[in-house]
């Protein structure tokens, strides 16, 4: 949680030292994490989220895919602002997805800050602070993750249509990034400790179509897991339609690549994956899980929904219930619709009242937390390879390889009984289970 200022200058301000705070997705994070690479290397000091209060300069990556996330950016360049008329910070500067989307309205609106720049002005960023765009940086970042695990964006951008999204105006097209610069960066990563590498891209399933005409994702798997040094690799954000099934011959091939697979759906009605424009239909969505699952046993299969995009009907919420209850997902999260200015959608009236759409987000939910804890209570009594996180209070706590780091389960091991290094793998017997915690006892060590 970011701090409060108080309202008087209270030390000296350090004139080359920057804060960078970070709203939003993993991507964001990512692109923070490339800009403070930069700055350390043109000799800036650099701190994320800092927690005092003598940075000249601040920076703030926005987020600006739905409501609430652009409230929260904007409050928080507000608080800088403030911070700023009182003499508590030199500079001001906003980079990010809001920016990108609504820079001339947010200048005119908010002229405190001093300058405002796009999800693709890196270069024009560092120029404003008299920094020069090191080239030679590859995968040169400073993690805000712990070290143990790290973002590696595979590509920028979306070409895909879909009548919801917003992110195609604000990260532009699908940009693949070379295989062998992501297995540059990951050497780098690796070298400096990095045991899990979390794939991520707007689009992941598009990967390669743009610079080696196919979809490439399977060979840039396989490229990723000669890295000596990685452990775990995992796969997030993946489209169902054209989704390469040769992925999954990789994944359960080789066993650095996690069993997991983020895939968000977003629903299951025909009527709303035609409106919202997602290329694929009930049965072919079925069918793609059901090949998944064939494809790779015991797979972990996390999606993402929505619930009261426009024209929703009960029955089509009802169609959501029972394909939910059916299919029984491994991790599941909702998103209730946001009306986005200049999508697709934006042409279809909101229908659906903000208290409607959070109920069927809520039972949703109620299932899936049924689901959730009947899975975790099978895992009573078996014995996972666990990578752990951080100690908390009277636990460490880490993750299988069933788990992404904040969205998904956690193992918690009691710390007067278990000895663990934050950053390494254990054995961990689960003898007790909730609907997203599992609690266990190391049994040997990696």
């Amino acid at each position: 949680m970011l701090r409060t200022f108080v309202t008087m200058k209270t030390k000296t301000l350090k004139k080359n030292k920057v804060n960078v705070v970070t709203l939003g997705c993993s991507k964001n994070i990512f692109d923070s994490e490339v800009l403070m690479g930069q700055l350390k290397a043109n000799n800036y000091l650099v701190e994320h989220e800092s927690k005092s209060d003598d940075s000249s300069i601040v920076i703030i990556n926005t987020c600006g895919f739905i409501d609430n996330a652009k409230q929260e950016s904007i409050d928080t360049i507000l608080q800088f602002v403030d911070a700023k008329e009182n003499g508590l910070v030199d500079k001001v500067y906003v980079t990010g997805c809001l920016s990108e989307r609504y820079r001339p309205e947010l200048e005119k609106e908010i002229p405190e800050v001093d300058a405002w720049f796009g999800t693709r002005d890196l270069p024009r960023l560092l120029k404003t602070l008299k920094a020069d765009y090191k080239h030679e940086l590859v995968g040169e970042r400073i993690l805000t993750t712990p070290q143990h695990f790290a973002y590696l964006k595979i590509s920028e951008g979306c070409d895909r249509p879909c009548s919801f999204c917003a992110i195609p105006l604000m990260r532009g097209k699908h940009i693949s990034t070379p295989i062998d610069e992501l297995v540059s960066q990951a050497k780098t990563l690796a070298k400096n400790g990095t045991k899990e590498l979390i794939l991520i891209a707007q689009d992941s399933t598009y990967y390669g179509l743009d610079i080696y005409g196919k979809r490439n994702l399977n060979e840039l798997m396989m490229k990723l897991s000669d890295v000596d040094g990685v452990d775990w690799i995992r796969l997030h954000y993946a489209f169902p339609n054209g989704f390469p099934l040769d992925v999954l011959d990789v994944m359960r091939e080789s066993s650095k690549i996690c069993n997991y697979l983020d895939m968000p759906l977003q629903h299951i009605s025909d009527n709303m994956l035609k409106s919202m424009k997602r290329g694929t239909t009930k049965q072919k969505t079925i069918d793609l899980v059901n090949s998944i699952r064939d494809k790779v046993p015991g797979i972990t299969l996390r999606t993402t929904l929505i619930t009261g995009y426009p024209g929703e009907t009960e029955k089509d919420h009802e169609e959501m219930l029972k394909w939910v209850e059916e299919t029984r997902f491994d991790r599941l999260g909702v998103f209730t619709y946001s009306h986005e200015e200049n999508t697709s959608a934006y042409a279809l009236k909101d229908d659906v009242s903000p208290e409607v759409k959070q109920k069927r987000a809520e039972a949703v939910m109620e299932i899936q937390q049924g689901i959730s804890f009947d899975v975790n209570q099978n895992k009573v009594g078996n014995s996972y390879k666990v990578l752990f996180d951080r100690k908390e209070g009277d636990y460490f706590i880490g993750r299988t390889e069933a788990d992404s780091p904040e969205v998904d389960n956690e193992v918690l091991v009691e710390a007067k009984d278990n000895y663990v290094r934050v950053g390494d793998f254990a054995n961990v017997k689960i003898d007790k289970a909730e609907e997203f915690d599992l609690y266990g006892t190391v049994t040997d060590k990696k």
